[in-house]
């Protein structure tokens, strides 16, 4: 069906002040002289810019772009200036057969628009087609600018001053995930206008948290612009987690104290936790947008040139291949896409000064028609950037297309989520059975999966929690999931959870239940911080948070979903802990080495960089770790071991950790080892308060009987033998 023109609007004088401008950069940007405005099209036939008052409400003028260079329309307009609020009517052929869904009736957004304002109003006006007949071949004349979104030019100017990035090498980094607004909904400390936005997590109290705790990087939930799908909103919820992109460069407005401001208030936020050595990750979600299937809205991308945007059906173009279970695919094979993606990339990390990045369903952006590559074009184009490849890339490998679970299988230069880690240490505190070799795979940096072409440990990103999932508390307090208030009769989230209630569902008053779950979150928290590899922290986790068994708050942004300050003396001794641990993994070296265990004979150095050892002091055989009852262990990592590439000794600490997942206590012989008169015990989980001086720590002789509590674990440092 060819495009309906749109009723003509008086332009005043638009096509005299317009001049001929120039395709690059992408998007709005202001010169000092005017704004240039250029916006890739491939099979548009015209381009209107739309400019609308202050108020974003009445569109006041209409101007066609003039040139058309290298499937880019552009026009520079001279008396544009920063604060000018803007759209697009993109006119083309509206073929859904052939893949074409142009509809100058609704107003679209530029892709690379800075700043996005206003609110999106859900009505049959935002989709293309006529939404009362639920066929997307019909062809809808109403406008939609009343009810969407417009896009506003800024001025970048902001002074850094001499902040600089931490540049926090990543096997000395601990990631902790959280969302903006609901870390601080709650915060006592600030004030309550910066509750739940970018000028709360600048907060002087809540980085003094996260410093005193010892993480050295936040990884924000999703923070691009993004909007809240109309099936949520007509049950009184929302997008909560924000994997809903319409944006990828405008910050979202909700974030910010002042909206208008919110480009500025996260440039603050981020300067404020660089000043403080925290680096700053964002969550991005460049593998689908908003706009959903063939039924779903006009907002941006498919408006504007949907063949070349999103993967489509290749016998059906009119339909979207949807391997992330949203409805859409971006087109990461396009290589104006791929430009879009790149572009915002280096944007967020030259302009925003963030430090790193988090790839939701990372597996998509490595996949090409033919399936995965870990030769892609995506992942080969961050590998040559030399911005890119200069900031952390965290992927999250897996989706839910065909071969879509990757971990392990991403190239050098990148760190994957280790949804196996998570499982493993799950499933061994839970004293399930046969665990004991995956736990020892997982503790040391899983080399099954990472040791390859040069990769380190630290690509491995351990983590017991994450949003999407139980909290600590509630992996220790509910057999079942409970997410009744989503209102989807508890269906929707993960069946999976290896979680165990000790005996209880939910809260209780019982003294031994309790004291027992406050051990298993102490073997939980010590276990992810003393592992080789990355650890990652889920907000709140170090002083025991709840959602109340929800394990899929997307869309809670509510108190199931906040952070609630009121730790209690549990949750204070909870964070103390994790703080002591942090505090021991960043002082010994060999805890966060470089190189995978090995666990072989060093012949020329004469030494074993691990030795894992049974209750009664020997060496583990293949009897031992085959016996499915087997659930307590102990691993010496020999600090002498080859600490690098360079073939002499290590001078690192020799350290003895031991695990007991059983359920009665174990006596555990304390290993001999060369050169050393005793073992200094710094961590035992059964002990509820814990010892920050080292004049305090208890010290014991090698080869005596240590009395391993139920479900516990303890870590020493060995002592040398005094010189004679």
């Amino acid at each position: 069906m060819p495009a309906t023109p749109v009723r003509p609007r008086s332009v005043t004088g638009g096509a005299l002040r317009i001049r001929e401008g120039s395709p690059h950069p992408l998007g709005a940007t202001w010169t000092g002289l005017g704004v240039n405005f250029a916006l890739f099209s491939a099979h548009a036939t015209k381009v209107e810019l739309c400019l609308f008052d202050d108020h974003g409400e009445k569109e006041i003028e209409r101007i066609e772009l003039p040139e058309f260079t290298d499937e880019v329309w552009h026009g520079f307009l001279p008396d544009a200036r920063p604060g000018t609020i803007y759209g697009y009517r993109v006119h083309g052929p509206y073929e859904p057969q052939h893949g074409h869904r142009f509809n100058p009736n609704k107003l679209v957004l530029d892709p690379y628009a800075k700043a996005v304002i206003g609110q999106l109003k859900w009505g049959p006006e935002l989709f293309g087609y006529q939404l009362e007949t639920q066929d997307d071949t019909t062809f809808d004349e109403r406008d939609s600018a009343p009810n969407m979104l417009k896009c506003r030019v800024v001025d970048p100017a902001f002074t850094w001053g001499d902040v600089r990035s931490p540049k926090t090498p990543f096997d000395r980094t601990i990631v902790y995930e959280m969302h903006v607004k609901g870390f601080t909904k709650l915060h006592p400390d600030v004030p309550e206008p910066l509750r739940g936005t970018f000028r709360g997590l600048g907060h002087p109290s809540v980085i003094e948290h996260l410093t005193r705790l010892g993480v050295t990087a936040v990884e924000l939930l999703p923070i691009h612009a993004f909007v809240d799908d109309s099936y949520l909103l007509e049950k009184n919820l929302v997008n909560y987690w924000g994997y809903n992109s319409i944006s990828f460069f405008a910050p979202e407005r909700r974030y910010a104290a002042v909206p208008d401001f919110a480009f500025s208030e996260f440039k603050e936020m981020v300067a404020r936790l660089n000043d403080s050595g925290i680096e700053v990750i964002l969550d991005v979600v460049y593998n689908h947008t908003a706009e959903g299937n063939e039924r779903g809205p006009t907002l941006s991308f498919k408006g504007i040139d949907n063949a070349a945007y999103y993967r489509l059906l290749p016998d059906q173009p009119r339909y979207y291949i949807n391997d992330t279970g949203t409805g859409n695919t971006l087109n990461l094979s396009h290589q104006r896409v791929l430009q879009m993606v790149t572009d915002s990339l280096r944007y967020w990390v030259e302009e925003m000064h963030v430090d790193g990045f988090r790839f939701d369903l990372g597996t998509i952006l490595a996949r090409e028609p033919y399936g995965f590559d870990e030769g892609g074009g995506f992942l080969d184009s961050c590998r040559q950037d030399p911005v890119l490849s200069s900031v952390k890339l965290i992927t999250e490998p897996w989706d839910c297309g065909p071969g879509g679970y990757q971990v392990g299988r991403f190239p050098p230069g990148w760190a994957e989520w280790n949804d196996r880690y998570r499982d493993t240490m799950r499933k061994f505190w839970k004293g399930d059975e046969s665990q004991l070799a995956e736990f020892a795979t997982r503790l040391t940096g899983s080399g099954d999966l990472f040791n390859r072409r040069g990769r380190k440990p630290w690509a491995s990103v351990n983590f017991i929690t994450a949003h999407d999932g139980f909290t600590l508390n509630d992996v220790v307090s509910y057999n079942d999931k409970h997410n009744e208030a989503n209102g989807e009769d508890n269906r929707d989230g993960h069946n999976a959870n290896y979680t165990w209630n000790h005996g209880a569902e939910g809260p209780t008053d019982d003294p031994g239940i309790k004291a027992l779950r406050e051990r298993q979150k102490r073997n939980l928290l010590a276990t992810l911080l003393l592992s080789q590899g990355t650890p990652m922290l889920t907000a709140g986790d170090e002083f025991g948070r709840t959602q109340h068994g929800n394990n899929n708050a997307y869309c809670q942004d509510n108190e199931i979903s906040w952070v609630d300050w009121n730790l209690g003396p549990e949750g204070e001794a909870l964070y103390d802990f994790a703080a002591r641990v942090i505090a021991i993994r960043r002082a010994y070296a060999v805890l966060r080495r470089n190189r995978f265990v090995s666990g072989e004979w060093n012949e020329e150095l004469g030494v074993r960089d691990a030795t894992w050892l049974t209750p009664a002091g020997t060496e583990m055989g293949s009897e031992q770790w085959g016996d499915p009852f087997a659930k307590c262990m102990g691993v010496v990592f020999d600090g002498r071991a080859q600490a690098s590439g360079i073939r002499r000794r290590g001078s690192d600490a020799t350290m003895l950790l031991i695990v007991n997942a059983a359920d009665i206590p174990v006596k555990f012989k304390l290993p001999e080892v060369t050169a050393g008169r005793s073992w200094l015990r710094l961590i035992d989980t059964n002990l509820e308060t814990v010892e920050t001086d080292d004049d305090d720590l208890e010290s014991f002789r090698l080869g005596d009987e240590y009395e391993v509590t139920a479900r516990s674990m303890l870590l020493f440092r060995l002592l040398p033998a005094r010189r004679r």
